[in-house]
């Protein structure tokens, strides 16, 4: 990897920090510029503005998140072992620390105050995955392994808040195995 990305990375990984502890408005140029250690023109030659970096971390997610559900569902078949796959992804995440919490549901949550290309990038991350939920519940009905109370569609969108509420739940408790509780039950009554 060559030094430009490498920094180009290392000024992402920090936004992604400083947004999780104070969100969109919550840090600026100068506070990456004194965590990484380089100075705010470096920032503005990788990132000419705040929105272009934060639509570049958005970016990252959706398109990690495009990739994982690919190999997901080439590798395994059954639907209700997709979803827990994806929720053993984020018990990891959050027990590890490596991403206590989706970037998109924190920035979701200031959707008024984003610029809209920022706005633009979290509504797309979302729309993606409840398209692949609803997917996903929809075979599983069909193949008898999912019972569901409401039409695929509007379960996607329960079973996707409920993974953003249940990370909120373990950040406001301060206890990681919260996430995998609350999941987990999620899962139990989904199966058929």
């Amino acid at each position: 990897m060559n030094k430009l990305s490498t920094t180009a990375d290392t000024i992402l990984a920090c936004a992604h920090k400083l947004i999780a502890n104070g969100g969109y408005n919550g840090f600026s140029y100068a506070d990456i510029a004194d965590v990484v250690g380089i100075r705010k023109p470096s920032i503005h030659h990788h990132f000419p503005s705040k929105a272009e970096l934060v639509t570049t971390l958005v970016n990252r997610p959706r398109e990690a998140t495009r990739q994982g559900v690919a190999n997901l569902q080439h590798s395994i078949a059954a639907p209700l072992d997709q979803l827990r796959t994806y929720i053993q992804y984020w018990k990891a995440c959050i027990g590890d620390a490596s991403a206590p919490f989706c970037v998109c549901a924190l920035l979701a949550s200031e959707l008024p105050i984003l610029p809209p290309e920022v706005a633009q990038e979290v509504l797309a991350y979302f729309r993606f995955l409840s398209g692949w939920l609803t997917s996903v519940l929809e075979l599983g009905v069909q193949q008898g392994a999912i019972v569901l109370g409401q039409s695929p569609r509007v379960e996607a969108e329960a079973f996707m808040a409920t993974v953003h509420g249940a990370m909120v739940s373990a950040r406001v408790y301060g206890d990681t195995g919260m996430f995998g509780a609350i999941m987990d039950t999620q899962l139990a009554r989904m199966a058929a």
